[in-house]
């Protein structure tokens, strides 16, 4: 049976889209200068990357509404070329350029037909995945990049239910890709464990998803066991 267009997705997408708006909106071109919170990254490189990867993401969208494949990138060179490329732009052009490009995406998955959402499609990381993916892999990039320019956003203002798929997704990926026997407890819902596997790590929503997709532990974080909590490597 087909099913719907992801909804969800695409309404955390738009919301994400808007609080990286709102953040950026925060910081002049001199402070876009400086470092991001990500190492070696400026905030000209954030926003080059941010730019970038929905136009890579146009790309998916292309190739499930025609079955033309159509990868994000040529290769893991060209990304990287393309994210340095765009961080010599003068800021203004970057600001336009995340706009711009989050349009478009718009459009191309408007174009995807109800069918079409069932496509399979291939990520940068090489992975097959339904096109309904495409705007979850965009929610991610918005939403934690705000977080990442500097002085930037905070994941206490992600919606509720976004911060729920969000752990669960970060941390299907450390338990599947990573082997990583985590589990997590959320003390500001009545969610539990799904399971006793390994370590549980329990705190607040906003921290577990700060905590499992940038490995930035919160005082509030702890093990049941009382042990330290254990050292992530990098989620992506």
């Amino acid at each position: 049976m087909t099913e719907a267009a992801p909804t969800a997705y695409l309404r955390w997408m738009a919301e994400g889209h808007e609080y990286f708006l709102a953040c950026l909106k925060e910081l002049d071109d001199e402070r876009l200068e400086g470092p991001s919170a990500l190492p070696g990254w400026t905030g000209r490189h954030l926003l080059s990357h941010v730019g970038h990867n929905a136009r890579a993401l146009s790309r998916l969208a292309h190739w499930a509404a025609t079955g033309e494949p159509t990868p994000m990138y040529a290769s893991p060179e060209a990304r990287v070329e393309e994210i340095a490329a765009g961080a010599a732009w003068p800021v203004a052009t970057l600001r336009d350029f995340v706009v711009a490009e989050q349009d478009r995406l718009g459009t191309a998955l408007a174009g995807i037909a109800q069918t079409g959402w069932d496509a399979p499609v291939v990520t940068a990381q090489g992975r097959t995945v339904p096109a309904r993916t495409i705007p979850w892999l965009r929610c991610r990039e918005v939403w934690i990049h705000a977080c990442d320019l500097p002085d930037g956003g905070d994941f206490t203002a992600f919606p509720g239910d976004f911060l729920d798929a969000l752990i669960a997704d970060a941390l299907d990926r450390r338990r599947s890709v990573q082997s990583l026997p985590l589990t997590v407890r959320v003390t500001d819902r009545d969610a539990r464990p799904a399971d006793t596997a390994g370590e549980c790590v329990e705190g607040r929503a906003a921290d577990l998803a700060r905590w499992l997709t940038r490995g930035a532990a919160a005082p509030d974080l702890r093990t049941t066991s009382g042990a330290p909590l254990p050292q992530l490597p990098a989620w992506l």
